[in-house]
């Protein structure tokens, strides 16, 4: 043994030394990232829920920014123009339409025809009502869906179902779903954010962005409007970081010292713990807008006071998005009717308003993410629960109708450009291939990269799906 050759020869030097050595610094790396790697792997114990995870297959969008426009704004005087419907103004009903089942109407109400004109804008011609001349300017990088419906005429299951793809509350949000899939590119952000309108909450309220029987870990984190989204991001002023630091890895070796395997909660405890930390380091410069241009500002409307509320959200999501945030829910209505796009009394005056808040933001988001290139990466959608029907309520208004209604989207591998199926001559039924939350969240899905069919969580001995049995992918907007 005495004369057995030394395996590793001693370094007379410094830089010998370090020369020697660089495997062994390679090896403190590679543990590093193998570490970083495994906490994000389902068999961890010490599992980070929100890191990183593969999509199924190559994916065109990584991000989401949904803006739900609570309470139902009319098609037909948005994005699908009847001109058999101004032909027939003020006339009954023809009974080849069917019986029109909605929530307050009277029998006998007359058919409306819009107030408003439509213009055909960009290279595609795409249709859109004067109520939006901004979005007009971005015509040719929305595809339409035309002819989509859900199975309530109430608010609450409709928005339910469009977030959630179930009639109920108590299901995962989309939200949810993507990030239970996809993680967080963030590591100081949380992977799922939710902004409302200041006036309240929309009447499906906050399983809108639960995570139902997904972890709590992947249910939407709310942010505030006004000047602090995000509440106590400063440190406790009767402690330190290095103190603060100290505790949290105190908690941690305490929680982890109980931590099996298959505790998913107590998982996700620790991992919000250490979100929370990061947070008060990182969250102050995301939702700070006094870093953007003054020509920035003024794009999306901060120097109107018509438009600088939803303006500012819109900028914020662009600067989440931007910072890895990987599904961010917008909500233009909420609270009183009188603030959401629910117009049973008046028409003109609601819609006119409502779009003369949200018309110029949007146009903006839109425009910023394209010039950043990001809107290839980021999947754009503005949808609602439902839509409204043709003929009139009380004369001015109109009711539910959750038959045949248009969403549209942009981005993210979507094909710009282009209209997706139709609704009948006077704008009450889809016709044709019809489009259920089921088929649009596939389609979201399938565009970050996500299966539907493999996208599962085993729940009281049921693997759950945000389609349920399945949606069909819709093939016509895919670029």
């Amino acid at each position: 043994m005495k004369n057995r050759p030394i395996h590793i020869p001693a370094a007379h030097t410094r830089r010998d030394f370090l020369f020697r050595a660089a495997n062994g610094f390679g090896a403190l790396a590679l543990t590093d990232l193998l570490a970083r790697e495994a906490s994000g792997t389902e068999k961890s114990g010490n599992a980070n829920p929100l890191a990183p995870k593969a999509p199924h297959f190559a994916p065109k969008a990584k991000a989401v920014i949904f803006l739900f426009m609570v309470g139902g704004p009319s098609h037909i005087e948005t994005f699908d123009p009847k001109p058999e419907l101004d032909r027939l103004h003020g006339q009954q009903l023809p009974p080849s339409f069917g019986e029109i089942k909605s929530q307050f109407l009277k029998a006998g109400t007359p058919l409306m025809r819009s107030a408003w004109k439509f213009g055909k804008y960009g290279q595609s011609g795409i249709e859109v009502s004067d109520l939006f001349p901004h979005i007009a300017t971005c015509a040719d990088d929305l595809t339409v869906i035309r002819s989509c419906y859900t199975d309530s005429f109430v608010h609450a299951p409709a928005m339910y179902q469009m977030t959630s793809g179930r009639l109920l509350a108590a299901h995962p949000s989309l939200g949810s779903w993507v990030t239970y899939g996809l993680g967080s590119e963030s590591e100081n952000l949380p992977a799922y954010c939710v902004m409302t309108q200041p006036e309240g909450l929309p009447e499906g309220g906050a399983p809108m962005w639960g995570a139902g029987y997904l972890p709590a870990v992947y249910q939407g984190t709310l942010l505030r409007s006004g000047s602090a989204p995000i509440l106590h991001l400063k440190p406790p002023q009767e402690i330190g970081d290095r103190q603060q630091r100290n505790l949290l890895d105190h908690l941690r070796r305490m929680n982890e010292a109980d931590l099996d395997a298959r505790d998913a909660e107590l998982a996700a405890r620790i991992s919000s713990y250490e979100l929370a930390y990061r947070m008060q380091q990182h969250a102050p410069e995301a939702v700070d807008l006094s870093r953007e241009t003054s020509e920035t500002r003024n794009l999306y409307g901060l120097d109107d006071a018509q438009t600088v509320e939803f303006g500012t959200r819109c900028l914020l999501a662009r600067r989440l998005v931007e910072r890895g945030v990987r599904f961010v829910q917008l909500y233009s209505g909420g609270g009183p009717v009188s603030v959401q796009w629910d117009a049973h009394d008046d028409m003109v005056s609601n819609h006119e308003k409502m779009c003369r808040w949200t018309d110029k933001p949007i146009a903006a988001l839109l425009k910023d993410l394209k010039r950043r290139g990001m809107l290839d990466s980021t999947l754009v959608v503005w949808g609602s629960e439902f839509g409204r029907t043709p003929v009139s309520e009380n004369g001015k208004g109109r009711d539910h109708n959750p038959q045949g209604f248009t969403i549209w989207m942009a981005g993210g591998g979507v094909k710009g450009g282009c209209v997706v199926g139709e609704t009948d001559e006077i704008g009450y039924r889809a016709l044709g291939e019809r489009y259920h939350p089921r088929d649009i969240h596939a389609t979201m899905l399938h565009l970050l990269g996500l299966d539907q069919m493999r996208l599962t969580y085993l729940h009281n001995g049921r693997y759950e799906r945000l389609t349920d049995f399945g949606g069909k992918v819709i093939k016509e907007v895919l670029a």
